[in-house]
């Protein structure tokens, strides 16, 4: 008969082997891009009817009410004689900017974005006519018409308004019908290469080392931090691209400090070291109030209730800070824990993460925004 202490044995190298962190790994098709699969801009010009009285202002919005005209005579509608009495305004300029999507094909349908572009103030119950949207290279490759949702809320009074959201711009979904599909076949081309999102020659290398492992040798190489060459000379191009994309590499990451100035926000990468440093925070401030004291004459006196001003005056020279010693090679939780211990907020902490790396000490790409 088994002892119980070894039954109990392999469980807890189980619950041991569970405990331990698994390496971040992620799949390529997260990390990396098909060279040639990417989705295409697209742009054009309409008009949208039906406005509750918020649209264009056609006195000062002369391209709307060229546009009105030019749609109106199309249909057979004469109006050139009564240009100058036209002044409606339930009609609005409009942009139109889509994204085709790869591989999108004949008859599909797509998403579309619709922006104001004269001085509408609001896009909310219109309805966008039959707009062309063409590409960089002039063709048209879809056609947008529907009715739009803003999703904002707009209300005046006489004396204030309310606004949520943003009333000027809507959104159609599937709004767009293909009309022109983009020549890419991607069967046929046995040579491709992977475009990695964020350039980093060991993750393109370990790719390279994942896509051989799975395909066989020579398949993959990487030719530069942000590229890996696939050679699929022989091999169904669709069925290896799957397998590819479902492979898991760990990426690196290069040690870099975003800093946005702006909001106070402070993002460090798990790669970042600090170097021996000595860290001193203080801040000199001054407080200055000011308040009254009435003074209250007794009853009989003859005097006069006067008020007397007083001045209280504070000074916090930080002499509370102590300096803090960060040794060497420390790591991101370090320097975050040793930041935190000396009370320093967002804002003094990008003082000192600019003087640190001024020093000499932050061995990390320093980016101020």
């Amino acid at each position: 008969m088994i002892p119980a202490r070894h039954r109990l044995l392999p469980a807890l190298v189980l619950l041991l082997l569970a405990c331990v962190p698994a390496q971040a790994q992620v799949r390529i098709k997260d990390i990396a891009d098909v060279e040639g699969v990417r989705t295409n801009q697209l742009v054009g010009y309409g008009l949208v009817v039906g406005l509750a009285g918020t649209g264009d202002k056609l006195d000062s919005a002369v391209f709307t009410k060229q546009s009105l005209i030019g749609m109106l005579e199309r249909l057979g509608v004469n109006t050139r004689d009564q240009e100058a009495k036209l002044s409606t305004k339930n009609v609005a300029a409009v942009m139109v900017t889509a994204d085709l999507p790869a591989f999108a094909r004949t008859g599909s349908r797509m998403d579309v974005t619709v922006s104001a572009l004269g001085d509408a103030s609001n896009l909310t119950g219109g309805t966008l006519l039959v707009t062309p949207l063409l590409a960089a290279d002039g063709e048209v490759y879809a056609v947008a018409q529907g009715a739009l949702a803003t999703g904002a809320i707009a209300a005046r009074g006489a004396a204030g308004s309310v606004t949520k959201g943003v009333p000027t711009s809507a959104r159609m979904s599937n709004g767009a019908t293909v009309e022109r599909e983009v020549g890419f076949q991607l069967a046929s081309r046995p040579k491709l290469r992977l475009g990695l999102r964020n350039p980093d020659l060991l993750t393109a290398h370990r790719m390279a080392e994942a896509i051989d492992r799975a395909l066989g040798a020579g398949v993959a190489k990487a030719t530069d931090p942000r590229t890996v060459a696939l050679d699929l000379t022989g091999r169904d191009v669709v069925d290896a691209l799957t397998r590819i994309e479902s492979l898991r590499v760990e990426p690196d990451n290069a040690a870099i400090v975003v800093i946005d100035e702006a909001s106070g926000t402070i993002v460090m990468g798990s790669n970042v070291r600090v170097s021996t440093v000595a860290i001193a925070q203080g801040n000199l401030t001054i407080r200055v109030t000011e308040s009254a004291d009435v003074s209250q004459p007794g009853p009989l006196s003859g005097g006069a209730t006067v008020a007397t001003p007083r001045t209280n005056i504070q000074v916090d020279d930080g002499s509370g800070h102590k300096m803090g010693v960060l040794n060497g090679n420390v790591t991101l939780r370090d320097l975050v824990a040793s930041l935190n211990a000396l009370g320093v907020g967002p804002r003094d902490m990008i003082s000192i993460l600019q003087s640190i790396k001024a020093a000499g000490a932050l061995q990390a790409d320093l980016e101020v925004r």
